[in-house]
């Protein structure tokens, strides 16, 4: 029975998305919304069950064949609920003057490509439906129709597309290694060639996931893409695809062992990732970019979490990523809820808005303390998971993770004393509290983040214990008694973010001031202006490169032109005049020639 449900999940997304292209327009939510429930339905049927599904192999090794363990079977469920508050929200965020037309065919067709990746049992067949996504990746970007949207999608498309150019050869490289496709007939130790195909992998993965350096695209399509597709494709779908992924790559295809190069490697990136996103969110101006770069920044946690090869930090890391997905998707519902009824994500045009939209604003509140590691919220036990390992890995990474907290705790305190805090603005005195269908996927989010955290070591033997092999040993690492000291120290890391919030008000003058004085820090200054000039965005810095070598072609053909169009014919039209010239026509003349010419012959003969 599961089998017909494995391909229930995967084609009925895909066909009811087919099946919206041509619906009328004003049908399109309501048809995504009941399409999706119907998959969610069907992923909570089969969760925990484990089922094959072979449909036969297409040759040179090339087999379409799924697979449900437990792993993949929470993916699919969380995927398919992220799918459905999606479609839930849309109901109301669009209206008929902004309604994308075919934003909810799109948003199915992602359901179904990403089902199908995650359910794939061979590295060609899964490589097929992630491909489909960056086609489903461009179209819903380029959904607002606006000319700033068509250059992110093209942005987006190029940037993926790349990454995903290294994991075609590394799949390559790994089904050669391993005399096979299949995902669980793989086992490899990453070193030599087969560490270069890890490497390979691991681009793909983190770059689904909008690890830095593939993550530039993100922040632009903040401001130009469709907000809902920031709740959903950024904040949740590609942060479960790409770490689960990178889960399969680390612990399935490839052996990580801690300590090892390659688990340093991962770790580094974490850091980096953590650190650069969260500086460049701490100092937007805007609802949505700061979110966007906060998704950058979390992701590091999880990278860095999976990296230290330990099963508290794989844990935590995998937690993580459902926790994220639930407050960063939560938090860009209330950018929406706020854009939809101010009319902007300014958030220098902001503020008072908690007296307008107390259910967003709680909403809000909740997600930001979650995200920020405040207990009893889920984000903070899933942080301590990372904590720990960081900290047994090298005192480096646990620096650096308690930096990314300070900064992320910091911003909030920016982004929610500038939208909702302080006076209300005349202009927004008509504002008042989002539809039903916008405020209920919010309020679960919510309310789940809580959930999360009070029950977060039934979440964590639940849904992510079971992912590695014999579970865990033990849970020292969920009790606040045995690692009391990580936990003060978090909680004064909190604090000082707090503190250092009202002082930056005091300073500044108010709460979206309140972390400029970092942005005119010397130190600093010279970087953020070189960011905000796009210098460190590789894409950026592809094109001016390329710009550069197509002038310096179009020079060097010029030239080449030059040589025979001009210096060429023009020799051999002044030579040609000269010799017309010395053709006189007298008698005397061609008679010194050739005493000349017989003088320098016997010169030469006789030298």
């Amino acid at each position: 029975m599961p089998d017909k449900f494995l391909q229930f999940l995967v084609m009925a997304p895909i066909c009811a998305g087919l099946l919206a292209l041509g619906i009328p327009r004003r049908l399109k939510g309501f048809f995504a919304l009941l399409a999706s429930f119907a998959v969610l339905a069907a992923s909570f049927l089969i969760f925990g069950k484990e089922s094959s599904l072979k449909l036969g192999e297409i040759g040179f090794g090339i087999a379409l064949n799924f697979r449900l363990y437990h792993f993949s079977s929470f993916i699919v469920a969380a995927v398919s609920a992220f799918t459905f508050f999606s479609a839930l929200y849309c109901l109301s965020f669009f209206n008929k003057n902004n309604n994308p037309r075919q934003f909810h065919a799109y948003l199915l067709l992602s359901l179904g490509f990403t089902n199908g990746a995650v359910l794939a049992d061979n590295l060609v067949a899964m490589l097929f439906f992630w491909e489909g996504l960056l086609l489903v990746l461009f179209a819903l970007i380029s959904q607002s129709g606006s000319n700033a949207a068509f250059k992110t999608a093209i942005k987006a498309f190029v940037i993926v597309g790349i990454s995903d150019l290294c994991m075609m050869a590394g799949i390559a490289l790994t089904g050669r290694l391993a005399g096979t496709l299949n995902i669980t007939e793989i086992n490899l130790m990453p070193q030599g060639l087969a560490g270069i195909a890890f490497i390979l992998l691991v681009i793909g993965a983190i770059s689904k996931a909008g690890a830095m350096p593939f993550h530039t695209w993100i922040p632009d399509a903040a401001v130009d893409a469709p907000l809902p597709f920031m709740a959903y494709f950024p904040a949740a779908l590609e942060k479960l695809l790409g770490i689960y992924f990178l889960s399969r790559i680390c612990l399935d295809l490839f052996k990580l062992q801690a300590g090892s190069g390659l688990s340093v490697l991962l770790m580094s990136l974490g850091a980096i990732t953590i650190i650069l996103a969260v500086m460049m969110a701490l100092v937007q101006k805007d609802y949505k970019r700061l979110l966007s770069y906060h998704a950058i920044s979390q992701v590091g946690y999880m990278i860095l979490g999976i990296g230290t090869a330990l099963p508290v930090g794989i844990v935590g890391g995998l937690f993580h990523m459902l926790n994220n997905a639930l407050y960063k998707s939560c938090l860009f519902f209330t950018a929406g809820a706020v854009e939809k009824e101010t009319g902007t994500t300014d958030l220098a045009k902001l503020g008072g808005l908690f007296r307008k939209m107390p259910f967003t604003f709680i909403s809000f509140s909740i997600a930001a303390v979650s995200i920020s590691g405040m207990p009893p919220f889920n984000g903070f036990f899933s942080k301590e998971l990372i904590y720990d390992a960081a900290l047994e890995r090298g005192m480096i990474f646990y620096l650096a993770a308690l930096v990314g907290s300070f900064f992320t705790a910091a911003s909030f305190l920016k982004l929610g004393s500038a939208a909702f805090l302080g006076q209300s603005r005349q202009e927004h005195k008509e504002v008042r509290e989002a539809r039903p269908t916008m405020l209920i996927p919010m309020i679960t989010l919510a309310l789940i983040c809580i959930l999360f955290g009070i029950f977060n070591n039934l979440a964590i033997k639940k849904f992510f214990q079971p992912v590695l092999l014999g579970g865990l040993q033990s849970n020292h690492f969920f009790d606040f008694h045995t690692n009391i000291t990580l936990v003060v120290i978090t909680l004064l890391v909190l604090l000082g973010a707090f503190i250092h919030h009202l002082i930056g008000v005091k300073i500044n003058g108010s709460g979206l001031k309140a972390v400029d004085h970092i942005y005119h820090f010397a130190p600093f200054h010279k970087i953020y202006v070189w960011q905000e000039k796009k210098y460190f965005d590789p894409y950026e810095i592809a094109i001016k490169l390329g710009r550069r070598i197509s002038d310096l072609l179009w020079r060097i053909d010029r030239m080449i032109d030059w040589v025979y169009d001009s210096l060429v014919t023009g020799l051999v039209y002044t030579f040609s005049r000269t010799i017309h010239r010395l053709h006189s026509g007298y008698y005397v003349v061609y008679l010194i020639w050739a005493l000349a010419g017989a003088f320098l012959v016997m010169l030469f003969a006789f030298k």
